[in-house]
């Protein structure tokens, strides 16, 4: 990074007659003598040597003790929603962890 020796603003990049230049946005300073950054990167490790393979897709949401009116099972997610105005009670909303059947309840 560059930086205008009358003003101390950073130079930006600038086209000008087929040539780049850094130049100052506010006093208008320009310059062609620069060096260009170089940017390398050595990896040592095979990007896919951390990766995790999830066998199986399991449910995060919490779990309660509630009859599912499907199947009967007694044990389902559930997660809150706000699907009405903010000034009613949001929704809840069931999953049974058997039959994978949805339902939700008005608070």
């Amino acid at each position: 990074m560059e930086f205008c020796p009358k003003c101390k603003l950073t130079l930006v990049a600038k086209d000008k007659d087929g040539k780049r230049l850094l130049a100052c946005r506010k006093c208008g300073y320009e310059t062609d003598k620069y060096k260009p950054l170089i940017i390398s990167e050595r990896v040592e490790k095979s990007p896919l040597d951390s990766v995790v393979v999830v066998e199986k897709n399991e449910e995060t949401l919490p779990k309660t003790k509630i009859t599912c009116p499907n199947c009967g099972h007694n044990e389902a997610v559930w997660w809150v929603q706000q699907t009405r105005s903010a000034d009613e009670a949001p929704t809840v909303f069931y999953r049974c962890t058997s039959c994978k059947h949805s339902w939700r309840e008005y608070g």
